[in-house]
């Protein structure tokens, strides 16, 4: 496909294999395994195994290859492998290119279950981690190690919104040899701005603004030619991480409308974090897009937009933060985000739970923390609801 045509074309086109029946929609091969005409055909195409060669679907599939060759066009990589979710993008990206050893550089502000496999699974193996303050570049530089393999954080941190300073990082990063590795899902694939400022790898839970419909889990990496297919290709297809042709041809469908879901649900992100600023019973709002945010100039540096996603805390704790969660009448009480239903999390006692006290409390994960996704509903309905909810207080 044409490489200078928009993302919102791209989405709809890029990718299409099309059968000999010529459909106009994405075909969906749920397959397991493919016929050879020849034992010679098949003893060919396992040794030399070409683009649009499939043997196995765990290997390759159709379906899961046009998702791969889509999202490749959105963020502007050279390849993509899809995995079965957004945490075994995570797992496959890192396992795939570390072993005993090895020295990894992670941010501590992360999602609950990277943090597990960086502190739990990945030192079972003999890999050392270290985690700094990713809003400290001092901290940063003084991280790296002679052994240090990996830089992974996240763009936009899981649940307040921190942004880390993706080009110096990089520098630092790639100063000392290492691999930068970004879980990018705040940033959203229509605000990415990853590889342009010389990222790595990029991973990204296609469960969430992907899909954009709460139906599917799944997850992409993202990178050069050579990792994908070198190192995350061989790793995932032995281990069984590979997406489904099914998800795959939802994901399919999501991509065809994301640019214009995503930048509806920021538009209506900005407007409901303004009447959030203005209540008594509020803290603090975390928005990067509020220019009240410490992070705004830095916001309108490295991404394109401000995301779907507002964090806000609450004067009176938990107590009010959960009168606040069961007053709602449109934004459900759920645990996912990006959908195009407004979701209302409390991250404490969900998503980051099993940390530990003084772990909530360095990441400034407090019991009156909520985290809003913002959905497609009506701007207007949604600041009713979130303003109807605030007076009951």
């Amino acid at each position: 496909m044409n490489k200078h045509y928009h993302n919102r074309t791209k989405m709809v086109h890029g990718g299409t294999r099309r059968s000999q029946y010529g459909e106009v929609s994405e075909a969906l091969f749920m397959t397991q395994g493919y016929i050879y005409e020849t034992a010679e055909n098949a003893e060919t195409r396992f040794l030399e195994s070409r683009d649009d060669d499939f043997i196995y679907s765990r290997y390759g599939n159709p379906t899961v290859a046009m998702f791969e060759d889509r999202m490749a066009l959105l963020e502007g990589a050279e390849d993509c492998f899809a995995t079965a979710s957004g945490m075994a993008a995570v797992n496959g990206a890192l396992v795939s290119c570390l072993k005993a050893g090895d020295h990894v550089v992670a941010s501590r502000a992360l999602f609950g279950s990277c943090l597990y496999i960086l502190e739990e699974i990945l030192p079972r193996f003999g890999v050392e981690v270290t985690f700094v303050n990713g809003l400290d570049l001092a901290a940063w530089e003084c991280a790296f190690k002679s052994n240090t393999k990996v830089c992974f954080f996240e763009s936009i941190s899981n649940p307040n919104l921190e942004l880390v300073d993706i080009p110096k990082v990089v520098e630092i990063a790639h100063s000392h040899g290492a691999l930068v590795i970004v879980d990018n899902v705040f940033t959203t694939p229509v605000f990415s701005k990853a590889f342009e400022f010389g990222v790595d790898v990029v991973v990204y839970s296609a469960t969430k603004h992907i899909d954009g419909q709460g139906r599917a889990l799944g997850g992409v990496i993202l990178g050069k030619k050579e990792f994908i297919r070198k190192k995350v290709e061989p790793y995932m297809k032995h281990t069984g991480g590979a997406m489904s042709p099914f998800n795959a041809w939802v994901m399919l469908k999501g991509l065809e409308t994301i640019e214009l879901r995503v930048k509806a649900q920021a538009k209506s992100a900005l407007k409901i974090s303004q009447i959030l600023e203005k209540s008594p019973h509020i803290k603090k709002v975390i928005y990067p897009g509020l220019p009240s945010s410490k992070q705004h100039n830095l916001a309108n540096e490295i991404i394109s937009g401000y995301g779907t996603v507002i964090t806000f805390e609450f004067v009176k704790g938990k107590a009010a933060a959960f009168k606040f969660l069961n007053k709602l009448e449109i934004v459900i009480i759920s645990n996912n985000l990006g959908d195009a239903k407004s979701i209302a999390t409390h991250p404490a006692t969900t998503t980051h739970q099993r940390l530990t006290e003084k772990q909530k409390d360095d990441l400034q994960i407090s019991e009156g923390l909520i985290r809003l996704s913002v959905g497609l509903e009506d701007t207007d309905d949604l600041i009713n609801d979130v303003s109807s909810a605030l007076r009951t207080l």
